[in-house]
């Protein structure tokens, strides 16, 4: 794939799926509440669920690759950047 991440595409996957299938069952019941019709909320449920599988992974997929609020990511290069400091430092220093 073409963007990295840290989760295992395997795992962005999953998460896709059980979150999609809470959705898909928030959209049925919503919908059988509007229209009244089984059938009908079964056919809108089951329209929308492969289409936002699909979008949730690239969305989750995406995210991943912005540091923005990620303290992991901040930690981490914040020790390279002493690291770095270090060895500038040390080869001054000789």
């Amino acid at each position: 794939m073409l963007i990295r991440a840290r989760d295992s595409h395997p795992r962005s996957i999953v998460k896709a799926i059980t979150w999609r299938v809470t959705g898909s069952l928030d959209t049925f019941l919503l919908s059988w509440l509007i229209t009244g019709s089984v059938t009908f909320a079964g056919s809108i449920a089951s329209a929308e669920t492969l289409t936002k599988i699909v979008l949730y992974y690239c969305h989750e997929r995406a995210w991943s690759i912005v540091p923005w609020g990620d303290k992991e990511r901040a930690l981490a290069a914040q020790g390279e950047e002493v690291a770095r400091l270090r060895e500038a430092s040390s080869a001054d220093a000789g």
